[in-house]
């Protein structure tokens, strides 16, 4: 799908009438439906941030966005496909922090610190990151592929493999990596921490515990 804008700027609008022959834009109109394109979809995100504040992830579906955005809500889908796909663009702001912070970020989180520091640095932040972003996480986890294929999942699967074997561990470190990550699933750790009553620190300590068994152990 071209870059065109979804939200007409006035009722009944579109992109515009060509401006070039053969039905090509100018670059010009082009240009100026990238921008259209961009803000409209900055104001479907706004509307969605708004919407989750007053009711929570559950409270935002692709129709309550449409109604606040006062759009079709086919609209919604053709900009996001699915609700998972909106849930996931929502979080794209905070994984990349996330990311930079465990990549290029100070120690022991960032590099500089020793592998076990590091691995025990990642689950605790990891946890945090759930417990504030968790409800959208849960969200879009609603298939194999966003819960373990989608870039930022493969991304810190492999940080931990790489802190894994820089750690000494050769008990085959992909998988190990895997079996570690299920304790920082989003659904279980809101689980544990909303029904069960488990103490954040508590989670943070068990994940030491665990990570330090396991490299220790290697």
């Amino acid at each position: 799908m071209g870059a065109v804008s979804l939200i007409p700027i006035r009722p009944g609008a579109h992109a515009g009438p060509p401006d070039a022959p053969g039905g090509q834009s100018s670059p010009r109109a082009a240009e100026s439906e990238r921008r259209d394109a961009a803000r409209n979809r900055e104001l479907l995100l706004r509307a969605a941030r708004e919407l989750i504040e007053e009711c929570g992830a559950d409270g935002l579906t692709m129709a309550t966005l449409a109604q606040r955005a006062g759009v079709g809500k086919g609209t919604v889908f053709r900009r996001f496909g699915s609700r998972a796909g909106l849930m996931m663009t929502l979080l794209s702001d905070a994984e990349a922090k996330f990311q930079g912070r465990f990549m290029f970020g100070p120690p022991p989180l960032g590099p500089g610190a020793p592998a076990l520091e590091r691995l025990v640095a990642f689950g605790a932040e990891r946890i945090g990151w759930v417990l504030e972003y968790g409800e959208l996480a849960r969200a879009a986890d609603v298939s194999a592929y966003n819960r373990f294929d989608v870039p930022a999942a493969v991304l810190w699967h492999r940080h931990l493999e790489l802190l894994l074997r820089q750690a000494g561990v050769t008990a085959d470190p992909w998988l190990m990596a895997g079996a570690l990550s299920v304790t920082l699933e989003p659904e279980r750790i809101l689980h544990s921490v909303r029904v069960h009553g488990v103490a954040p620190a508590r989670l943070v300590e068990s994940w030491r515990e665990l990570a330090t068994r396991v490299v220790k152990g290697a």
